[in-house]
């Protein structure tokens, strides 16, 4: 016969321990405080590094924004330099230009008072009525502007007195050419152009030549007094003079 197994008890009987609860609350309680501790540590030793690198920070912001302002004020300084070279190389280039005028000036103004000097100097030759020069100058619309320079120091006081008539010599289609005084002014039976003066004096007028056709040579005769004179020049062309 077997023998019956008792049944299981339907409760525990679990002995009442009252300081258990203190301790867990007690650990719970110096957990936190290791945390806060641990924390305060590591702040501790992580602050003044991070006090340092925010110190950096703000004077390499300031040494940034002066460099800035540095670079830019550079940049401008440049501008202002390429600028102030342009005006420069510009006001040189003026310079130069008006120099070589005043130079040509000069030289013209030379020319004339040696012109003078022969003229109405006291070692100058002594000469009658003559021709000292003939110039052409082109204008607009293809007419030329002629100046014929009459001088004459023989007779000091004397007024000499007459007219002029110019010719031109050249070639047109390979020939030999001359244009005389009616062809070049385009007036039929034309007058000469009077003069009147003591010691100089500039005839200037305005011509025409044919097209096709090349100057080579320019002859006046002026008639006074009963005699006349005539004398020939290359042709000498001057450039149009500015305003």
């Amino acid at each position: 016969m077997s023998t019956p197994v008792p049944d299981k008890p339907r409760f525990v009987i679990v002995p009442h321990r009252p300081h258990a609860r203190v301790l867990l609350v007690a650990g719970l309680v110096l957990w936190l405080v290791s945390l806060v501790a641990v924390y305060s540590w590591a702040t501790l030793r992580a602050a003044p590094g991070l006090a340092k690198a925010q110190e950096s920070l703000v004077v390499n912001t300031k040494r940034a924004a002066q460099a800035e302002a540095l670079v830019k004020q550079l940049r401008q300084t440049v501008s202002t330099l390429r600028r102030s070279d342009q005006i420069s190389r510009s006001a040189n280039t003026e310079l130069q230009a008006s120099l070589a005028e005043r130079e040509e000036e000069v030289s013209g103004l030379r020319a004339d008072v040696a012109f003078y000097e022969r003229l109405v100097g006291a070692t100058g030759q002594r000469r009658g009525l003559s021709v000292h020069e003939a110039l052409f100058t082109p204008e607009e619309g293809g007419t030329w502007r002629y100046t014929v320079t009459l001088t004459q120091n023989l007779n000091r006081g004397a007024i000499s007195k007459g007219e002029a008539r110019v010719s031109v010599e050249g070639v047109s289609d390979g020939r030999l050419r001359s244009l005389r005084w009616e062809d070049l002014l385009q007036k039929p039976g034309a007058p000469g152009q009077p003069f009147s003066f003591r010691y100089f004096q500039q005839l200037e007028g305005s011509v025409v030549l044919p097209e096709g056709f090349t100057p080579q040579r320019v002859r006046v005769q002026l008639r006074a007094d009963g005699s006349t004179v005539d004398q020939a020049f290359p042709w000498q062309a001057e450039a149009p003079r500015g305003d």
